[in-house]
């Protein structure tokens, strides 16, 4: 029976906890349980966001500031008297119009998806200090921070269920939906599915926009679990997200990948990263780990690859 590609790293990210479970004491404690499980939708709604845009071949290099700036929106309205409900729409539309503004300028005027991410990356982070000042902006209602410190019924984090919520929105849309349809196929042969009569740039601007959306979800709850915001909100999640994204199956090329290993790989770095502060390890090793990970999958993709070709080239020789 061959295993896909999914099933085989669902495998790596039980064998990951088992091993860690073995050798880093307390891993299996309730608390530190409980503390993963909190930490994990953050980062998660993040690698699913940035999943999206690689599927079509593209980068969100903007996608942690479009989380801090949305968190800023949603501090702004908390910190003025206004509601709960008003924060996460204000949060929401600030990422949207971000994603907005990506989109527009990769799908309408053509211009590379890095470079454009690259210079809002900027441009967000500057929005930020000069509304922020570069000072955190604290003190939210106890309502709020139980968003992202709550449990759902008492028993699962309700960061955990709106995370899982969105895992499957995300799914479906891929999956079962014209839209999703057409990232792929965008990902695969962008010209080929211009000439099938799909509009790329409607596409690309609900990639984006999309995106953005989850990127605002994860600053509601980084927000509200913080009890604080600013600048530098998520920006360690940046290539974590790429990394996850990667393991979990993507093509970095683009035509490829799905949320069920992007959620396995997000749990793998979660677990590593976990198992490597209980068993003392300094923190700045865990993006060393990250790092070398991320080298050796694109390493490993890129020989896939090429061994790929070269039989397909030999089969269609033998044919001739």
């Amino acid at each position: 029976m061959k295993l896909s590609k999914e099933s085989i790293l669902g495998l790596i990210a039980l064998g990951t906890f088992f091993i860690l479970a073995l050798i880093a004491p307390g891993f299996l404690s309730s608390n530190n349980i409980t503390s993963m499980m909190f930490q994990l939708p953050e980062f998660g709604l993040i690698a699913l966001a940035m999943m999206v845009v690689i599927v079509t071949g593209g980068i969100d290099l903007s996608i942690t500031y479009i989380a801090a700036l949305s968190g800023v929106g949603a501090a702004l309205m908390l910190t003025n008297g206004y509601g709960i409900l008003p924060a996460i729409i204000v949060a929401i539309l600030f990422a949207l119009a971000c994603g907005a503004f990506n989109g527009f300028v990769i799908s309408k005027i053509g211009v590379s998806p890095i470079l454009v991410t690259l210079g809002t990356m900027v441009l967000f982070e500057g929005i930020i200090l000069a509304i922020t000042k570069g000072n955190s902006i604290s003190g939210f209602s106890d309502g709020y921070s139980l968003i992202g410190n709550g449990y759902y019924l008492g028993l699962v984090p309700l960061s955990i269920v709106i995370f899982v919520l969105f895992a499957i929105i995300t799914a479906v849309l891929l999956s079962k939906t014209s839209w999703g349809r057409s990232v792929y196929m965008y990902g695969s042969n962008e010209t080929a599915t211009l000439f099938s009569g799909v509009k790329n740039s409607r596409v690309l601007m609900k990639v984006y926009l999309y995106a953005s959306l989850l990127a605002a979800i994860s600053a509601i709850i980084m927000t509200s679990r913080y009890n604080s915001v600013k600048v530098d909100l998520g920006s360690s999640y940046l290539l974590q997200s790429v990394a996850a994204a990667v393991l979990g199956g993507t093509n970095i090329h683009g035509g490829y990948g799905k949320v069920i290993g992007t959620v396995y790989a997000v749990m793998i770095f979660q677990f590593i990263r976990n198992g490597l502060n209980l068993l003392g390890f300094h923190s700045s090793l865990v993006d060393v780990v990250i790092g070398a990970i991320l080298i050796l999958v694109l390493a490993m993709n890129f020989f896939s690859d090429k061994f790929k070709k070269v039989a397909e080239t030999r089969k269609a020789e033998k044919a001739a």
